[in-house]
């Protein structure tokens, strides 16, 4: 069964090359250590809120950092976990410290800036902050979510389930399997595994705050980290400096509401991908767009039936198709990849397909994964949103959303059976974020979005007593900093000098 599709940004970008920034270090000579604010906060918090980083060089103009962080911010003397930071200091006359999450959620902002600061953030922006990205709690460096090896993860990515779609010994077995994920990650992880919510890593992200000297948060979210970056308003209105949500999403909806506007989304998005093919040369589908989507539904529901096996005994599904159909799809760049792969699959040749489900999923080529994003992924959605156990009402809502996306939206239904079992329940129902008396806040949404649809763009930032709309009419996901003056004028100009636009500039 597929998961959602993960809200971020540093995980899908096939045509996105990643290069480490070449500037000389000198910053971090001077500033090796980070001054905290010295605010005035709770006695039992004031030992987290004062504590001093000390970074240590990690690559060209890069510091590390490891700061300390309650396990449970309601009870803050039962246990500390660990929050991995990395800074590039600001080549020219720095402004404070910005923040940067990809998204996910479990998408690693070290990694993100570590690796991609180039495409993390533009060059103005380089220049006057330090860039700071973190891990949040559970994800990659900092005390982590931990579930399963790499055999039992390709067993629970990959694996085929033997019954048909939607019938009760198919849904017996993916509620199963989801149980067994989930009693694996509370057995590996223990208490953090209830304390990875989005609530609990907005506080953390008023902690980093602190501790780097900054009264007021600079922050740049995208997808999944606009959820963060809404929440920490909504905690903190007071503290909120200059924050950009880019590729936003809508807090007040529902898991089932996200599942559908997804599906429409991907669905869309593949459509735009197939009319651009038809206008090229190189195309595997002929003729009408609507018959070239009639043939990707064909060729799903083929490998559901009988899946092909790949060179290394791997086989892929219909979920498997999917993903390796989704991870493209984020970046009209990547597009003519996704022809080629469309094409080695109609042929039998499997290959291609777990090749990209290999890349959004995180595993190499050896077998072994990367990062522990699918884990991640998981807990933090688990916590975060409500779930129901009727299966009825399940077959209604993967019903609704097969009709509104009839070629992909098939098989995105039956989410509620990878978190009702889970050790932990989310107690958090969906609202509206307002951020009362909160600073102006730039909310960014592209017309074209696969992954976090426009409308959530708009409802984001209508909702936000201080939201201000940058509107993005092309395709792919997130806009800052891809090839769009106009959105990259709109954040720098905020960031910067601290100007947000009049009205819409409809970029």
């Amino acid at each position: 069964m597929p998961r959602a599709a993960r809200l971020g940004i540093g995980v899908v970008a096939l045509a996105a090359i990643a290069a480490l920034t070449g500037c000389v270090p000198t910053l971090l000579a001077e500033r090796p250590v980070s001054t905290p604010t010295g605010e005035r906060v709770d006695a039992e918090l004031e030992p987290f809120y004062s504590q001093v980083l000390e970074w240590e060089r990690c690559g060209d103009r890069l510091g590390c950092a490891t700061a300390t962080a309650p396990l449970d911010w309601e009870n803050p003397g039962d246990g500390e976990i660990e929050l991995a930071l990395v800074r590039h200091a600001a080549t020219g006359s720095r402004l404070g410290s910005l923040l940067v999450n990809p998204g996910g959620p479990g998408g690693s902002g070290y990694e993100f800036v570590a690796d991609s600061l180039d495409y993390a953030v533009g060059q103005p922006l380089q220049e006057r902050y330090d860039v700071v990205g973190f891990d949040p709690r559970g994800v990659g460096r900092s005390s982590a979510v931990a579930c399963y090896d790499a055999e039992q993860m390709d067993e629970y990515l990959y694996g085929i389930v033997p019954a048909e779609r939607g019938s009760d010994a198919w849904i017996a077995a993916v509620g199963a399997a989801a149980a067994d994920f989930g009693s694996a990650c509370s057995e590996r992880t223990g208490e953090l595994l209830g304390e990875v919510d989005t609530v609990s890593a907005a506080r953390d992200l008023d902690l980093l705050r602190a501790v780097l000297g900054d009264d007021r948060l600079n922050y740049l979210g995208y997808s999944y980290g606009t959820f963060l970056g809404a929440t920490y308003a909504e905690l903190y209105p007071d503290k909120v400096g200059r924050l950009v949500l880019d590729g936003a999403i809508d807090p007040s909806a529902s898991d089932a509401e996200v599942t559908e506007a997804q599906a429409v989304g991907f669905e869309q998005a593949l459509r735009a991908y197939v009319e651009d093919c038809l206008s090229g040369t190189e195309c595997p589908f002929s003729g009408s767009v609507d018959a070239a989507m009639a043939e990707v539904g064909r060729l799903l529901a083929s490998v559901d039936e009988s899946p092909l096996r790949g060179s290394d005994g791997r086989m892929v599904g219909a979920d498997t198709l999917l993903t390796a159909i989704i991870y493209p799809l984020y970046s009209p760049e990547s597009w003519p990849y996704l022809s080629d792969m469309l094409e080695s699959v109609m042929f039998g040749d499997a290959d291609p397909a777990l090749s990209f489900a290999d890349g959004y999923n995180g595993r190499d080529e050896d077998g072994t994964y990367r990062d522990n994003s699918t884990e991640a992924f998981r807990a933090i959605n688990c916590l975060d949103y409500t779930y129901q156990s009727d299966v009825g009402v399940m077959r209604e809502k993967a019903a609704a959303v097969a009709e509104a996306a009839p070629v992909i939206g098939p098989y995105f239904g039956f989410g509620d059976l990878s978190c009702v079992n889970w050790p932990y329940q989310g107690e958090r129902e969906r609202a509206e974020i307002h951020a009362t008396g909160a600073a102006p806040i730039l909310v960014i949404g592209t017309t074209g979005d696969p992954a976090t649809p426009y409308d959530w763009a708009v409802a984001l930032a209508e909702q936000l007593e201080s939201g201000v709309l940058v509107s993005y009419d092309g395709e792919g996901h997130t806009a800052y900093n891809k090839s769009n003056s106009c959105v990259n004028e709109a954040v720098e100009s905020y960031l910067i000098e601290g100007t947000v636009p009049d009205g819409d500039p409809l970029c």
